[in-house]
């Protein structure tokens, strides 16, 4: 049987992750030092392990309300507000998931018809365009510039609308470029927003780790909050990656329609992780401050390496990635990662995975401890002197 022909077009249409195709040839290579995951090397702090541990132990191991524990939207929607200053009702405007990426594509498939548009960022991350094509909708692609700090500008917004668009779906601080939309950035583009109606998905995953700019949540707009989906959850900021919890905060109609997608996909998020999100929200922000702290340090410490080196990188404001050029050695993305992991055993991921404006950029997670960034930049430089020795 021609079991390759009784696959969904929609599947096939679907390209295998950039990110996991490089890193499966990099996990063949003994001694690498990857840059390339985006995973906290932190561990999740006791606090959170010690509560899901003790509701196990009380037999918590049920399914909760297909929303989630109405204890933890409480406080999510509590640390909204403390946090950015962004009021929603728990039992009406939050839904607990299988991480941000189910909220997104839940978001996705309770809006999208065949046929109608859904502006994406290039580069972005590369979940986002899979969720619209299983949806039948159009990508529409706006293709962010290092000169703008890889910020949505109004005018490249406003050219990407068009009379099919029904989604905008951003990301600040974003995954890969570090980019940053300040309050006074989101100003500018609030306004084409109200004025066209669409509907934004906002993901805010990397909200807690900004730098010396404040946060600023997009729904903070009282204008066009119900037009804004708010997806976050606990993987970045709290380590707590392998938990899969996150959470969708959107007004009452639209959380209605999620929520239904979610009850017969997923039922409810696992249990014993939301009680440790509980207490993750209550008690740890000391532990969440002392991850941004070396984050920062991290983010310095590689600014200063790469553009020591000659690779021209902007200084991001916010995640755990830094997105250097490496137009200034001739390679592309790929040749310059392959050639990279294959001389010294350094992985990071080719700006192209991320999108056609990716290319010229590769990606360097920060989510390594110093000791590791700076043997991998010393290789760096190494497999940089070496080029340039043999193109002599």
């Amino acid at each position: 049987m021609d079991y390759e022909s009784l696959i969904s077009d929609k599947a096939k249409a679907i390209k295998p992750s950039g990110i996991r195709k490089f890193f499966d040839l990099a996990n063949q290579i003994e001694g690498v030092i990857s840059l390339g995951v985006g995973e906290p090397d932190f561990t999740t702090p006791w606090t959170i392990r010690e509560s899901a541990i003790y509701s196990i132990e009380k037999g918590r191991t049920f399914y909760t309300a297909n929303k989630g524990l109405l204890e933890l939207r409480q406080e999510i929607c509590r640390y909204y507000d403390e946090r950015f200053h962004v009021k929603y009702d728990p039992e009406k405007e939050c839904i607990v998931t299988v991480g941000g990426s189910e909220g997104i594509d839940i978001a996705v498939r309770a809006l999208l018809n065949p046929g109608e548009e859904m502006i994406i960022m290039d580069p972005g991350y590369v979940a986002y365009e899979p969720s619209i094509i299983l949806s039948g909708g159009t990508p529409v692609r706006v293709h962010l510039e290092e000169k703008d700090e890889f910020k949505l500008t109004p005018e490249k917004l406003k050219e990407a609308i068009s009379d099919k668009t029904k989604l905008l779906l951003i990301n600040y601080p974003s995954n890969p470029t570090g980019g940053f939309m300040s309050r006074e950035d989101y100003a500018k583009i609030v306004p084409i927003i109200k004025e066209s109606g669409i509907i934004v998905i906002s993901d805010e995953i990397y909200g807690e780790l900004s730098y010396e700019q404040e946060f600023c949540s997009l729904a903070s707009f009282d204008e066009i909050k119900d037009q804004v989906i708010t997806i976050s959850g606990f993987s970045k900021a709290f380590a707590m990656t392998g938990w899969r919890l996150g959470y969708v905060l959107a007004n009452p109609i639209l959380t209605k329609a999620m929520v239904k997608i979610h009850q017969y996909v997923i039922m409810s998020a696992p249990t014993a992780p939301q009680y440790g999100a509980i207490d993750g929200l209550r008690s740890c922000r000391d532990e969440v401050e002392e991850m941004r702290e070396a984050y920062l340090s991290r983010r310095n410490y590689l600014v200063k390496e790469l553009n020591d080196m000659g690779l021209t990188t902007f200084k991001p404001q916010g995640a755990f990635y830094v997105f250097p050029s490496i137009q200034s050695t001739g390679l592309t993305s790929e040749e310059f990662c392959n050639k990279l992991l294959e001389d010294q055993k350094v992985a990071c991921v080719p700006g192209n995975a991320f999108g056609e404006s990716g290319e010229g950029f590769v990606r360097i997670s920060y989510a390594y401890s110093l000791e590791e960034l700076k043997i991998a930049m010393e290789k760096m430089r190494i497999f940089l002197d070496n080029l340039k020795k043999n193109a002599k």
